[in-house]
């Protein structure tokens, strides 16, 4: 499976994470991952920034492929199955812009900052 291909699934997996996150045959720590996993996808503001070189990208190149993958294999087969089913075509246009998937990304980089700024001060 070449790069392209790989991207075409990643890019079909996600909301297939997204309706098995809301599934109840789900256990329940596959669906804190699945939560996890679809915010980090639709949140607007990465974990490190684009603008940072080479790490920038990277964190999309192997944090989301990775968080998908872990994600997959704690979901049951037969859950997987049908959301994967479910999920042809559910975002064609793109998937959603909600910004409120940012707020975790957010309070993380508040936290790190938080912490910077208490070690520098105090």
């Amino acid at each position: 499976m070449n790069l392209k291909q790989r991207a075409a699934r990643l890019k079909a997996d996600i909301p297939a994470v997204f309706l098995s996150l809301k599934d109840s045959e789900t256990p329940w720590y596959a669906k804190v991952l699945a939560a996890v996993t679809v915010a980090y996808a639709l949140s607007p503001i990465d974990l490190i920034p684009d603008f940072v070189p080479v790490l920038g990208y990277l964190d999309d190149v192997i944090l989301l492929p990775a968080l998908v993958a872990l994600t997959v294999k704690c979901i049951p087969k037969a859950v997987w199955e049908r959301s994967r089913a479910s999920a042809q075509g559910l975002w064609q246009d793109g998937k959603p812009k909600k910004w409120y998937y940012a707020i975790p990304i957010v309070l993380f980089w508040l936290l790190i900052l938080w912490l910077v700024v208490k070690a520098v001060w105090f």
